[in-house]
């Protein structure tokens, strides 16, 4: 039940990302890029997630290595939207006040990431997978419930009220923490477990162990290329102002678009598992990446009003398209995570996939930054977009630039060693 909640909120804590997204550009009036800025400011604690399983290993808080560091989260996700509701009035505020919650989902993530390896360890594969399955319905749902929600919030009561809701959804997670089964350790355990030469040493053999594993030329160059694969340039912020300033989506319109891209996701997840999973990896990587700059060329339609010619709608155009890239996107990151999880040697399954995640998500706010950086040479702003198509087209060619490094990755099916991942 723990388990299932801390997912569940992770999933419906999607209910401020518009918000977050209206209030930068309406409250704050940001242009496209400095809103890619505090984005990819904003993700930096999910790139430090191994941390936090060493933490949480290492420093247990009133004899709890599980319970203590949920409680402290779901404080800390509450204490970041309390602020956004009530007294952030500027970037940097705003900036540190979503960072706040960031860290409070990543480290919530790592602590309940632990407690199901602990969980499945000694189980069958058929209840591991049970409770993989757990997590990922649980997340999924909490987005799909938030992406319904989200947008009528906004146009209804605005984004600080939008705010102070989400502000109270981090509380189950401290609420909750009370269910985690956990042993408390006596006073002497506890000392043992932080006094000082032993956790120094052990501090310096797990990183020394963990430098071993990802220096090995058979994990290196694989994560190479998963990090520059995501590092290659989007153009979200500046389709996100174009969409709403230019054609006029509402917050409304655009939860409805959510909800569909979220169910999408569901759905490009089916397809890798029923079709693409017995495919070789390098192959995926091809025909996905191949696939998905040309299907991202159509936004280059919806900017120029060429689909109206076709008798299209901007809002029927919209949709279709986020929901064949969502699911194609989806589809593609798959075999990331199967490629994570089968570099990992055994004994450093969790340190290191969750290292291996945290290179992959430092490419994706990689990836924001030079985004941002092209938005801005491009000179599209929140009132001038005649350079977008222009950086929609660089921005899904450059998708193409990691393709001739594909040689990195194993030469191997992605279920060879019938792995089972799940989303970081």
């Amino acid at each position: 039940m723990a388990v299932a909640i801390v997912y569940f909120v992770q999933g419906v804590l999607g209910l401020a990302r518009l918000a977050v997204s209206f209030y930068l550009k309406d409250d704050l009036h940001l242009d496209p890029a400095e809103t890619a800025v505090i984005s990819g400011f904003s993700s930096l604690p999910w790139l430090i997630k191994p941390i936090y399983g060493f933490i949480s290993d290492s420093i247990p808080l009133y004899g709890y290595r599980r319970r203590s560091y949920l409680i402290l989260s779901g404080f800390l996700g509450t204490l970041s939207w309390s602020l956004m509701a009530t007294v952030v009035n500027s970037k940097y505020g705003a900036g540190f006040s979503i960072l706040l919650g960031s860290l409070s989902v990543a480290f919530s993530d790592v602590v309940v990431d632990s407690m199901v390896v602990e969980r499945a360890r000694g189980e069958s594969q058929s209840t591991s997978g049970s409770l993989q399955s757990l997590c990922w319905g649980s997340s999924a749902f909490g987005g799909i419930v938030s992406a319904y929600f989200s947008g009528s919030l906004v146009d209804a009561y605005g984004v600080r009220f939008v705010f102070g809701i989400t502000a109270f959804l981090p509380l189950m997670t401290s609420a909750v923490a009370v269910l985690v089964n956990e042993h408390r350790l006596t006073p002497g355990e506890h000392a043992m477990s932080v006094s000082g030469s032993g956790f120094i040493e052990s501090s310096i053999q797990h990183i020394k162990q963990l430098w071993t594993s990802v220096k090995q030329p058979n994990i290196f160059l694989p994560t190479l290329f998963i990090f520059l694969w995501q590092a290659t340039p989007h153009s979200e912020s500046a389709m996100f102002f174009f969409i709403t300033n230019k054609l006029g989506f509402t917050p409304g319109f655009l939860g409805r678009v959510k909800l569909v891209t979220s169910i999408a996701s569901l759905l490009g997840v089916g397809i890798y598992n029923y079709f693409l999973k017995a495919v070789h990896l390098r192959k995926i990587f091809l025909v996905t990446t191949i696939i998905g700059s040309a299907l991202g060329m159509t936004q280059v339609l919806l900017v120029t009003g060429l689909n109206r010619q076709f008798g299209v709608s901007d809002e029927w155009f919209s949709i279709g398209d986020s929901l064949i890239i969502t699911v194609l996107g989806q589809a593609a990151f798959m075999p990331v995570l199967v490629l994570a999880a089968k570099l990992c040697p055994p004994g450093m399954e969790a340190t290191l996939f969750a290292t291996l995640m945290s290179i992959s998500n430092a490419g994706s706010v990689t990836g924001g930054l030079v985004g941002a950086g092209l938005t801005k040479i491009f000179g599209v702003t929140r009132e001038s977009f005649g350079n977008l198509p222009l950086l929609i087209i660089v921005c899904n060619l450059s998708s193409l630039l990691p393709l001739p490094l594909l040689g990195l990755l194993p030469d191997e099916t992605g279920d060879s060693d019938n792995e089972e991942t799940k989303h970081s």
